[in-house]
């Protein structure tokens, strides 16, 4: 099996052209490939498969082996990898994804590849939609929940896939490894969330964590970005425009009047291998 390992902020995949190898395959040692010290070592495998609704299709399996809908940092590398190995030969593509189809923009200045621009579609506050037990037509604002004996107030955020936004003054300060497994799998999101605690560094700037579900604790979360920026935008705690500041750099963000958000960042390509004895 052939694969190039990426990462987006730090937040990394394995990523395999699946119009050659064998997906099932793929998907069923998916687990085996993210382990980081008897596999390659990833937050998920992300797979480029045919598509009868866009350019190209997007799979993203996590570490723990299940399936997620989307992936923000994911699709960026995803994009840069498909163009530059010659699966998709635009600059701006459409991607199939469980969460819809995508628009990813390669950005390319004096011929090199500066960033990954990408039309991340709708948000939703409507606890239907994030999905949040409760009225199914309310937006998800104020939610009381509780981790490790401590109250917290989050907002409900879609992105295609669920997100607990929560707001505190020092993110440094919040055991994310304790409350994080705690929040994800909390009884309010019937379908598991992600956690993202933001600190307001400015109406323009907030410092993002982020506890992924599926993967646990990660550097970065491109959709969780997107998600915190809504959340901020929405409590009038921020604009509509915003730097998130992730461990190891910083993401773009862009909300516009019809709910449609952009995200701006950086994928890099770190290395490239093949599995030899893969079927084993």
């Amino acid at each position: 099996m052939e694969f190039v390992k990426m990462h987006g902020l730090g937040n990394d995949f394995i990523l395999v052209n699946g119009f050659k190898e064998d997906v099932s395959k793929i998907i069923k040692k998916s687990k085996m490939l993210c382990d980081r010290h008897l596999g390659i070592g990833a937050d998920g495998v992300i797979l480029a498969l045919p598509s009868d609704k866009a350019d190209v299709k997007m799979r993203v399996i996590n570490s723990d082996g299940s399936e997620a809908p989307m992936c923000g940092n994911g699709i960026r590398c995803f994009a840069r990898y498909v163009f530059t190995r010659g699966i998709v030969s635009k600059t701006k593509m459409s991607v199939e994804t469980l969460a819809g189809i995508m628009k990813p923009e390669i950005i390319i200045i004096d011929d090199v590849i500066e960033a990954v621009k990408v039309d991340m579609g709708h948000y939703s506050l409507l606890k239907k939609d994030v999905p949040i037990m409760g009225s199914p037509d309310e937006e998800a604002l104020d939610l009381e929940v509780e981790a490790q004996d401590q109250k917290y107030i989050a907002t409900g955020v879609s992105m295609g896939n669920p997100h607990c936004v929560i707001f505190v003054d020092n993110v440094d300060g919040v055991p994310l490894e304790k409350v994080g497994p705690i929040l994800e799998n909390h009884p309010l999101f019937p379908k598991k969330t992600n956690v993202e605690f933001i600190e307001v560094k400015g109406k323009d700037h907030l410092k993002m964590r982020v506890w992924e579900r599926g993967c646990g604790l990660t550097l970065a979360c491109g959709t969780g970005a997107c998600a915190s920026a809504v959340a901020a935008y929405k409590k009038g705690i921020a604009g509509n425009k915003v730097k998130v500041s992730l461990s190891v750099g910083d993401l773009m963000i862009e909300i516009q009047d019809d709910r449609r958000v952009f995200m701006t960042g950086p994928a890099e390509e770190v290395y490239s291998g093949d599995i030899v004895n893969f079927g084993t």
